[in-house]
């Protein structure tokens, strides 16, 4: 791969190994980007047909520059669209606790405010270095722990993102079951989602230029007509004045937030600044997901807190088929994040071969799948959450490494970037926090494995004992003291 300049237009070192579009200078008002002659991309036109910007596409093929188009408001449509979602209506009731033991409504909505604003700020910065290299998620892996170990969390990444794909369209076809009042067709539901999304991930910047000017609108109109409607219907308060379980509820907001973290580079790669990609993902995934969280809460609140009737309060309402229907239809923006990303994560595996060949397959495969499972099990939910915890603790590293260690003097994301083993150690002490806070319940040895480790530690988990943070916070300061170690290691 052709070697980077020695820095990038946003002020950050630029990363070796991998090729980087020139991004506009944040001052200039035209917001022009520099285009890509590579395979997969189209040059940009002259200045005087900016319409054409809107038909670049993204690479086809992993070393391929990457062109730079969106602008703030994409990312801001893009990331609100993705923080609204039938899933977070429905997980409301993670955050209120079960029934007899409920927090206020003041401690459940301040828990989702402060979760999200925590939780999204790592995903801003995952967004911002995203939007600094100019490589994908996990191709930024490269540089912090070399490509030969960075191929673990992508196969990770690759799971996880393959078991939500699957998920999203079984939510999907759930929805539109609800809409049209039948327990049948469930398997044209499931197809034709699934045929969206992959449309969706063929064309992904035409995507999110389709959710900028057409789809956020739409959504957006349905959330403030259910929330003026379900606002109308008042709610009671079961749990006035209790905030135990506070952090607990935090923490779970936390991980909402963080679950996107491992995507967020797959699109700001394509920002024309660090800075639009950083504040537009941070504010359009807070709002909407603060907006979606406190709406659950109320439709909770009114099916008498339970869960399986929450759209019950959604129908109820006048036209509340229609809108809900809006919001049925774009959750397929979510299977999109999970297709699209499961492609690019497997790019850092096979870099030559086609994108487009790569989500085709991977929406073939979760429709398949999709249309095999009935439900997810218990036990799947829980193997999708040991997942999600490895990629906080690993988060934490990258932050600090990039910003603190090797990244400063810019990382090598070529194909053969030599092997860290060092950063290993704060990401293993990370994920032993994690799980000696909250052990995943996935199988009786491994809680029983973690259960025995409390024990001999005379450790009990606390309310103020969150995993999300503790799990951040120990690796954090492990790899920022193993800095004057990791800074002297060769970046290429």
């Amino acid at each position: 791969m052709p070697p980077a300049s020695p820095s990038s237009s946003s002020g950050a070192p630029a990363s070796k190994g991998f090729p980087e579009s020139s991004a506009t200078d944040p001052c200039d008002a035209t917001g022009g980007a520099a285009g890509s002659t590579g395979a997969g991309t189209a040059v940009l036109d002259r200045p005087d047909r900016p319409d054409r910007a809107d038909r670049v596409e993204a690479p086809f093929v992993l070393d391929t520059e990457p062109p730079r188009t969106l602008r703030f408001r994409d990312h801001f449509a893009l990331w609100m669209n993705l923080g609204v979602s039938l899933i977070g209506f429905t997980t409301a009731a993670t955050v209120l606790g079960a029934p007899g033991s409920e927090l206020s409504l003041a401690a459940a909505v301040t828990a989702i405010v402060v979760g999200t604003v925590v939780g999204t700020a790592m995903l801003g910065v995952a967004a911002l270095i995203g939007a600094r290299t100019g490589a994908p998620a996990m191709a930024n892996l490269r540089g912090l722990f070399g490509t030969k170990l960075s191929y673990v969390p992508t196969v990770l990444n690759i799971v996880q993102c393959i078991g939500w794909g699957v998920y999203e369209l079984l939510v999907i076809a759930m929805g539109a079951q609800t809409v049209a009042h039948t327990d049948g067709y469930r398997w044209l539901f499931v197809v034709l989602a699934g045929a969206v999304t992959t449309a969706l991930t063929i064309w992904p910047l035409g995507a999110i230029a389709v959710l900028r000017r057409f789809v956020a609108a739409a959504v957006a109109v349905a959330m403030v007509y259910f929330t003026v409607q379900l606002g109308r219907g008042g709610v009671s308060d079961p749990g006035a004045g209790n905030w135990h379980g506070f952090l607990r509820a935090t923490d779970a907001m936390i991980a909402v937030s963080i679950s996107f973290v491992p995507l967020a580079a797959d699109y700001t790669r394509h920002s024309r600044t660090a800075r639009s990609a950083f504040w537009g993902s941070f504010s359009g995934y807070t709002v909407a997901q603060v907006w979606c969280y406190v709406l659950g809460l109320f439709a909770l609140l009114q099916a008498d807190g339970d869960a399986s009737r929450i759209f019950d309060s959604f129908l109820g309402v006048w036209a509340g088929w229609f809108f809900l229907l809006v919001l049925v239809l774009r959750e397929t923006d979510q299977s999109f994040a999970n297709v699209y990303s499961t492609a690019m994560s497997v790019h850092n595996l096979l870099p030559k071969v086609d994108r487009r060949v790569l989500t085709g397959a991977t929406g073939l495969l979760i429709t398949v799948l999709a249309l095999q499972i009935t439900e997810f099990t218990d036990s799947y939910y829980a193997f999708l959450g040991l997942i999600g915890s490895v990629f906080v603790p690993m988060f934490a590293v990258l932050a600090v490494d990039y910003f603190l260690g090797a990244g400063r003097r810019g990382w090598n994301l070529a194909a053969d970037a030599p092997s860290r083993w060092l950063m290993l150690l704060p990401w293993a002490l990370g994920f032993a926090v994690y799980q000696l806070i909250a052990p995943t319940a996935i199988a009786g040895w491994w809680t029983d494995f973690w259960t025995s480790v409390q024990e001999a530690l005379h450790f009990t988990p606390q309310e103020w004992t969150s995993a999300s943070l503790f799990g951040f916070l120990v690796p954090a300061l492990v790899t920022w003291a193993l800095t004057p170690l990791t800074r002297r290691t060769p970046a290429a």
